[in-house]
């Protein structure tokens, strides 16, 4: 697990919360292939080798096309991602990134045209999740097994 400590015994309450949010973030209508993308994504920004490594065989597993995932760092210049898609990504990158932009009004006026509220929310949500998760992977070194 990690390389500093076992997060699950020392807070073994807290991390039960946290699966409670990843169990909520999971039961949301978006498609599994979007949260994985989006799951992706933010591991990639904040450098959660642990979580790359998970969600990426975790999409795989789904039936994500792998040349995806390998341009995801780069969706904005390929063809492979449908409107919904880059919306999220675009969303996902934002906030992700907070602290360096904002949240700014064109780029939530772009995203809300292509998700109704429930679906930005549920969005929101999941971003919130990853990077709750990626804080703990990278915190603590988590390592993805050989």
């Amino acid at each position: 697990m990690s390389n500093r400590i076992n997060y699950y015994q020392a807070a073994p309450e807290a991390m039960k919360a946290m699966m409670g949010l990843e169990k909520a973030a999971q039961a949301g209508s978006l498609p599994a292939s979007l949260r994985e993308l989006v799951r992706i994504r933010a591991s990639q920004i904040n450098g959660c080798a642990y979580c790359i490594d998970l969600h990426t065989k975790d999409a795989l597993k789904g039936g994500e096309d792998a040349r995806r995932i390998f341009a995801l760092n780069a969706w904005r210049e390929t063809p492979f991602f449908d409107e919904r898609e880059r919306a999220a990504l675009l969303w996902t990158e934002t906030l992700t990134l907070l602290a360096q932009k904002g949240a700014p009004d064109d780029i939530y006026r772009q995203v809300a045209a292509v998700f109704d509220e429930r679906e930005l929310t549920e969005l929101t949500f999941e971003i919130a999740a990853i990077n709750a998760w990626n804080r703990f992977g990278v915190g603590f070194a988590v390592q993805p097994e050989k």
